[in-house]
């Protein structure tokens, strides 16, 4: 082989080698063993962070120079591009798991946080706060009249009817049974509780004993 066949076969190495489908390094080993030549293809990609990659093997060709010569890169070209497509998506799937866990993480501390700053409260939500931190305090304290009659009216606040209705409907129910009944004004309880007075009947009345007989008014 002169020097322009030489040339012009590494020439057309490289270019079949930069022709195939891959990303990273591609690590070529030749050993010689009398006539026979054994080529291990490595793929190596660092951007990959996923060890599972340390467990793909080498593709091992065997052959004589001619035989390599014209059996290498048809015998490479799907494997190579096939790992290289496994070792990008290994590496999509770990950046993929890490963004899920990121989002999650995210929406754990949207349901931890509250909805609005404390800064952005209105004057009219902060009043149903405070009412409502009354309403709990007094429930905790076993004042359940008391935490009934502090609940804000639903009219006031009618984006929270449902809610406001269902607290005061749980405070009800702790009640005793005659306290949220309506009590008797207490001077109708005294009319219904006094007795007549029979005395009274008793001195008005005349005794048989105190009527004259007829005899004796003639």
């Amino acid at each position: 082989m002169n020097l322009n066949n030489t040339i012009m076969a590494i020439t057309n190495f490289f270019s079949q080698v930069a022709a195939l489908d891959f990303q990273g390094c591609l690590n070529l080993t030749l050993r010689r063993d009398g006539e026979q030549l054994t080529v291990s293809v490595l793929l190596q990609n660092d951007a990959c962070g996923d060890a599972a990659k340390a467990h793909i093997p080498p593709l091992i060709l065997k052959g004589t120079p001619q035989e390599l010569g014209e059996g290498f890169f048809p015998a490479i070209t799907e494997p190579v591009k096939a790992t290289s497509q496994l070792l990008t998506n290994m590496e999509q799937f770990l950046k993929g798991q890490e963004e899920a866990k990121k989002q999650s993480a995210m929406e754990k501390k949207k349901i931890e946080k509250p909805d609005k700053p404390a800064t952005d409260i209105t004057p009219k939500e902060k009043k149903f706060l405070e009412a409502m931190k009354q309403v709990d305090a007094l429930e905790a304290e076993g004042k359940y009249k008391e935490a009934w009659c502090k609940v804000p009216q639903a009219t006031e606040y009618p984006e929270k009817a449902e809610i406001l209705r269902g607290r005061k409907d749980s405070l009800k129910a702790q009640f005793a049974p005659d306290l949220f009944g309506a009590a008797q004004p207490a001077e109708t309880q005294e009319e219904e509780n006094t007795e007549p007075n029979t005395e009274d009947y008793a001195d008005s009345e005349p005794n048989a004993e105190d009527i004259p007989d007829a005899g004796e008014g003639e």
